[in-house]
């Protein structure tokens, strides 16, 4: 069995700074990626992109990834892509599986850089061919340059619509309209965060110049639709809602819906590391000390795993964590390091309280009839049912409905299914808990199993 000093699960923007990091002073790295080129799906692409007219559109930040890919492919780690780590056990043992292979190597300390997902919010007909997130969109886009075919609508809120909506436009492309879903009330109550905001206000000032962009292309943008529906027979073919508190219909052949993102947090979850619950946007995130450690000695986590931030919050979490790793490894932290890094860190955040009060969680109620649980098709009027009939317990629920229990392994319902046991029982919803996570962390084959060697000397 193969040993290293450190693991690092995930080569995007915090895991190849850690890896760079790690590797400067000294430390044999292991960085396992499941995707085929380093750059997380931030920097997706970029060493493919960087010199075509995608990556022009895409801009300057992701442009700028393409640095950071090459310092991490010279820096001598052992890269692993397309490889999953299916299971972390204590020690540190952990796991891997690369083309049906099974393979278990050792660490001292692991760092978990697995970023974050888009928060699924389900609504009626969100399970239709032609109904897809906006990160999805992006994914094909950086992928292999597929742009979305019409009429194309856009709904949600946050950042990440106005982005897609602009790179795509860069491209000669268009979208037929937006359902911005912002609240209008909420922008009052974030103006106590611009101060702070400021500290990065070329932030501020991109997302201004994409709205004033988005506004001179004459697509349709509406605000304050209800009741959205998405419907269709085989796929989707329309959108039904309320505009103004008049009904209206639109030919849809595609729709991308975004209400932000949550952190990555299945492995410490799995590994008993506490969590705080973060009320604004309600998602879960792992305790961490300063330098990015868990409740688990010898665990890190870095990037948006530890929090939403954003790629230059990313960097310098990587960083913090490789220099904290490096402390934990017996050796000294370099101040000047540490420093610039919690400044770039403090910077990049600045935006964060902001950004948070404008595009707060959806919390409008869910009709019983709605899947929430794509994956064993149970419904909200399902998890109701089982809520009020025992303890306010996710597990218990996922026991007597199966939520939670299809591949996605609660990814994608188990905040909602949390959010509905605490409607039930009265509860404020980060005391409802969430899921038991059971090993394997991913689906791995028997045939895998079967053919993975364990050293004598393992437990």
């Amino acid at each position: 069995m193969s040993a290293y000093d450190v693991v690092i699960v995930g080569a995007g923007p915090s895991g190849m700074q850690a890896a760079v990091e790690l590797r400067g002073q000294g430390h044999s790295v292991l960085v396992a990626d499941e995707q085929p080129a380093p750059g997380g799906q931030i920097w997706r692409g970029v060493e493919r992109n960087v010199e075509t007219r995608l990556a022009g559109a895409l801009g300057l930040d992701y442009a700028r990834g393409a640095e950071l890919a090459r310092a991490f492919r010279a820096c001598g780690v052992d890269y692993r892509p397309e490889t999953q780590v299916w299971q972390i056990e204590e020690g540190w043992t952990v796991f891997l599986n690369h083309a049906g292979r099974a393979e278990m190597v050792r660490a001292k300390a692991v760092l978990l850089a697995t970023g974050a997902q888009e928060r699924p919010v389900p609504f009626p007909g969100w399970t239709l061919p032609g109904v897809m997130t906006v990160g999805a969109a992006q994914i094909l886009l950086k992928s292999g340059g597929f742009l979305p075919q019409g009429p194309v609508w856009l709904c949600g809120a946050g950042p990440l619509p106005l982005l897609y909506a602009h790179q795509i436009l860069a491209l000669g492309w268009r979208i037929d309209g937006i359902i911005d879903t912002s609240l209008p009330s909420r922008r009052l109550q974030a103006l106590r965060h611009l101060p702070r905001a400021l500290r990065d206000w070329r932030s501020l000032a991109k997302g201004a110049r994409w709205m004033a962009e988005l506004r001179r292309s004459g697509i349709r943008i509406l605000r304050g639709v209800t009741d959205l529906q998405a419907e269709g027979e085989e796929r989707l073919s329309h959108l039904n809602f309320s505009n103004g508190g008049q009904n209206e219909q639109v030919e849809a052949s595609l729709l991308l819906t975004h209400e932000g993102v949550i952190p990555s947090v299945h492995a410490t979850m799995a590994l008993g590391c506490t969590h705080d619950w973060h009320a604004e946007q309600r998602y879960m995130a792992p305790r961490l000390d300063s330098w990015g450690e868990t409740s688990r000695s010898g665990l890190f986590v870095a990037g948006d795993g530890a929090g939403i931030g954003g790629v230059d919050a990313a960097v310098a979490r990587g960083g913090l964590a490789a220099l904290g790793i490096a402390r934990k490894l017996g050796g000294t932290s370099d101040a000047r390091s540490r420093k610039a890094y919690d400044v770039a860190l403090a910077r990049a955040l600045s935006t964060r309280p902001l950004l948070d009060a404008l595009y707060p969680a959806p919390t409008h109620r869910l009709p019983d009839d709605l899947v929430v649980c794509r994956c064993e098709e149970v419904t909200a009027g399902r998890v109701r049912e089982a809520a009020r009939a025992g303890a306010p317990d996710p597990n218990q629920v996922k026991a007597a409905t199966r939520a939670g229990m299809g591949p996605c392994q609660g990814r994608q319902c188990g905040y909602t299914v949390s959010r509905l046991i605490a409607e039930e029982h009265s509860l404020a919803e980060g005391h409802a808990g969430f899921f038991n996570i059971r090993p394997p962390l991913k689906p791995v084959t028997l045939g895998a199993l079967a053919a993975l060697e364990i050293p004598e000397d393992a437990e």
